[in-house]
């Protein structure tokens, strides 16, 4: 009789339990984030810089210096457009025991704040780059991005080429015409907004075009993030056009791209930015180094954050013993990738 209540009241904690998970994602949104924060040594703050108030995630002095990175220079992570700090958690988790490593909302995504009056264009995001690490203190970084994120730290380093150590676009990055069109861009041809969500269908229609192979969200962090998507769509039209009309900006500026090491890793099944823009990197930039990602589509630091992260440092460990990337053979690599353990962005 005590074993079957015992069975009993478990049961009905554990229908308990579900209920609140899907019932009430909004409070457990908070506590999974922090625990997966937590995980990968990371802790949010907020600072005010460009206006705005920013909020970030920082992972602090490392515990074990890198000793290719005597200077503890740190890595700063720069989410795509629609796109947020959290994206990097997962890939930041085998850095931060030797690396300092920072990952911001940028102004007007996430939980920083959007200003109606503000420009979100490549020139303003530029800017406001320049003004966050500014006020954190940091006077060279290593600058990664994934999309939007991409471009921007490009930019950044062609205009302050001293205070940036290398540049890593994790994922295609905006703004570079790939000789086959991708997915997106046909969508984009027809006149559609494909990375703004106007309803559920379409936001599932855009997680469909961003991820080759969905990584694991839970539910709570999933339905929020839908319903900010929903909740936002009418601002992010705002964003979507004012990148828009920098389409092809990268390709026009990446050629000049010459003093710092670069690396790329490109989703093979990418259908946001077509994989065969490898090529047209390849002819701007041919000191760098280019790796394709089989299975992999346009987030890899979310379908596969542990593999990613290990090219990533494999990348810092080998540029760090080349002060004159220039004469680097370019490298396109084919490799199998890990099955992704754990967003929307461009």
């Amino acid at each position: 009789m005590k074993r079957i209540a015992f069975f009993s009241v478990a049961a009905a904690l554990a229908l308990s339990g579900v209920g609140f998970y899907y019932g009430a994602p909004s409070l457990l949104e908070e506590p999974l984030l922090h625990l997966n924060r937590s995980l990968s040594g990371m802790e949010e703050k907020t600072t005010t810089a460009a206006l705005h108030t920013i909020h970030y995630l920082d992972s602090g002095a490392p515990s074990q210096p890198a000793p290719t990175n005597p200077g503890t220079t740190p890595l700063v992570l720069l989410h795509g457009i629609f796109a947020e700090k959290d994206h990097w958690v997962d890939f930041a988790r085998p850095l931060t025991g030797q690396y300092r490593v920072v990952a911001p909302d940028f102004p007007g995504f996430g939980e920083s704040t959007r200003l109606d009056d503000q420009p979100y264009d490549y020139a303003a995001h530029t800017q406001r780059l320049g003004a966050l690490l500014d006020t954190l203190g940091i006077e060279k970084a290593h600058l990664a991005g994934n999309s939007m994120g991409g471009t921007i730290a490009a930019l950044f380093a062609l205009q302050h080429p001293e205070r940036v150590a290398s540049v890593a676009f994790i994922g295609a990055p905006h703004g570079i015409r790939s000789p086959k069109p991708s997915t997106m861009d046909r969508l984009i041809d027809t006149g559609q907004r494909p990375l703004v969500a106007h309803d559920a269908a379409a936001f599932g229609a855009m997680m469909d075009l961003v991820f080759e192979k969905r990584p694991f969200l839970p539910y709570p962090i999933l339905h929020a993030t839908e319903q900010a998507a929903l909740r936002n769509a009418p601002s992010n039209t705002r964003l979507w056009d004012a990148q828009l009309k920098d389409r092809y900006l990268l390709e026009q500026r990446l050629g000049d791209l010459q003093k710092h090491p670069v690396l790329a890793l490109w989703g093979d099944s990418d259908r946001v930015f077509d994989r065969s823009g490898l090529l047209s990197l390849q002819k701007l930039l041919p000191q760098a180094q280019l790796e394709a990602l089989p299975g992999i589509g346009h987030l890899p630091m979310m379908e596969a954050p542990a593999d990613t992260a290990q090219r990533y440092a494999r990348f810092l460990e080998g540029s760090a013993s080349s002060n004159a990337p220039a004469h680097q053979k370019i490298q396109i690599k084919i490799a199998a990738t890990a099955r992704p353990s754990s967003g929307s962005s461009y």
